[in-house]
């Protein structure tokens, strides 16, 4: 009522956290995603072209995280919502694991924009030249008109801060470390800093020491992963208006994996074999999806059999007819 948007962020914030708090999470992530898809008025920043980094542009995709990492996603929201400078956090994990896609959701809940840098540019083979980029990146971060509208991505960091003392590195990106972590300590406290890296083992202490937290982004249990891999299947199939939705065959495919993949390297399986079926045939998309999984046709009655599909489930994956995968089952066992 009073148009103070800031405020009413930070006490929806808080609203969430005694949920969570509670024990009650679907309605604290609720609370959270409403205020993520929330249009707001963002201030125009000083912001201008450069090679050093760029705007990232979210394209809203939904977020798809085990409650143990979304709760640490509230943990940075309400820490940020504090002013206290704790602004440092690191994602650590494997490719696919949403480290990236949940840096867009910070931005939307804290309503902040986004800029990655582009560290392919910082590093020069010209001696010292790495060095002066960097210098220069800081420089750049720090000269923003409002920082506290700013969400800094240092995207796959150990392309510049691997271990100074390794012997396979070379002096010049040693020299580049130290010059990353002095800009990190006279970084703007108000500007939000995320790095994200799979090589974490390999990261010199003395830049982890610069992060207030490190969130694990490997820490889908089996589950997780079966459950994000139906929520993506639900939204593609209402992008692409297919009313199919047989949740007992497709748990059934996903299961055929040994290791589920990540949520990006699901979403992009799922997406596709949906996106290239038959338009003619709703139930194509899982054929489409079977062979991904399998990588290769469900062709074989007998194999469907003892990866568990019942003879309805085989008549929509191997495209004959019940009576004719009865009569194949039934001629096998009589053998």
């Amino acid at each position: 009522m009073d148009n103070n948007e800031a405020g009413f962020r930070t006490e929806a914030y808080e609203i969430a956290r005694d949920f969570d708090k509670a024990g009650d999470f679907q309605l604290a992530e609720y609370i959270i995603s409403m205020l993520s898809s929330t249009e707001v008025f963002v201030p125009q920043m000083n912001y201008k072209d450069t090679d050093l980094f760029q705007k990232i542009q979210d394209n809203k995709e939904p977020l798809w995280l085990p409650d143990t990492i979304s709760q640490d996603l509230m943990g940075i929201v309400n820490a940020v919502s504090h002013k206290a400078g704790v602004n440092k956090f690191m994602f650590q994990g494997a490719p696919g694991t949403g480290k990236t896609e949940a840096v867009k959701q910070l931005a939307r809940v804290l309503d902040r924009d986004v800029y990655m840098v582009d560290f392919n540019y910082i590093i020069d083979s010209k001696l010292g030249q790495t060095q002066k980029n960097i210098a220069d990146l800081f420089r750049e971060i720090n000269s923003f008109a409002y920082p506290d509208k700013v969400i800094m991505l240092f995207d796959e960091l150990d392309a510049v801060a691997l271990d100074r003392t390794n012997s396979n590195d070379i002096r010049e990106m040693g020299r580049a470390t130290t010059s990353i972590l002095k800009g990190i300590d006279a970084m703007d406290d108000r500007i939000l800093l995320v790095a994200t890296t799979n090589l974490f083992k390999y990261f010199d202490k003395a830049i982890i020491r610069r992060f207030d937290a490190i969130i694990d982004f490997d820490r889908y249990e089996r589950k997780d992963l079966e459950e994000i891999a139906e929520e993506i299947l639900i939204r593609y199939l209402n992008v692409f208006n297919i009313k199919s939705k047989n949740m007992r065959l497709f748990k059934k495919i996903i299961n055929l994996y040994e290791e589920i993949p990540y949520p990006g390297d699901l979403k992009n399986i799922i997406k596709s074999s949906i996106a290239f079926s038959d338009t003619e045939d709703e139930k194509d998309y899982f054929r489409r999806l079977y062979v991904a999984v399998k990588g290769n046709k469900p062709d074989n009655i007998q194999i469907l059999k003892e990866e568990g599909f019942t003879v309805r489930e085989i008549e929509i994956l191997s495209q004959v007819s019940k009576s004719s995968v009865s009569r194949e089952l039934r001629g096998n066992i009589d053998e």
